[in-house]
């Protein structure tokens, strides 16, 4: 039993594609490197970052982050060099900006609109039971109440 639990838990930690001869020997830059490649989509996978898949495109965008930090590049510049290349959709966070500003407000505003609505229709159900409850009864229905309640 502890055999399998071990084993299903070595499948079950994420497989990172990094190849060692892609590793750079400094290790502040490798930490970048990584903590960049967590941020990028694999274009062709969608639902891994680069640094998971192994996939030619990923490990080739892999290199060229590596190849630019080397360079001197901040994070922030080889991520807009990637973002330039492949466009937005690279990104696992796309920026609030522009038509994605929409995405990112829709969801907020949604919600506020549900609970307006929500608040509106219980105040609604509240004051049509109290107009009921405040109608008087006919005489008719007077005397029908009158004859029920004999029975």
């Amino acid at each position: 039993m502890k055999h399998l639990l071990l084993i299903l838990l070595l499948v079950a930690t994420p497989v990172l594609a990094v190849q060692p001869d892609e590793v750079l020997d400094d290790p502040v830059l490798e930490t970048r490197a990584r903590d960049i490649s967590k941020l990028l989509r694999c274009p062709v996978c969608q639902g891994e970052t680069i640094d998971e898949s192994n996939a030619a495109i990923s490990r080739d965008l892999r290199l060229y982050v590596r190849e630019r930090l080397v360079e001197g590049d901040s994070n922030e510049e080889v991520i807009d060099a990637v973002t330039d290349r492949y466009g937005e959709f690279v990104l696992f966070e796309p920026r609030a900006t522009g038509g994605n500003l929409i995405l990112y407000l829709a969801g907020p505003l949604m919600a506020l609109i549900a609970v307006i609505l929500g608040w509106r229709f219980i105040l609604s159900r509240r004051e049509a039971r109290t107009a009921e409850s405040t109608t008087p009864l006919s005489p008719e229905e007077k005397a029908r109440l009158a004859e029920i309640m004999k029975d």
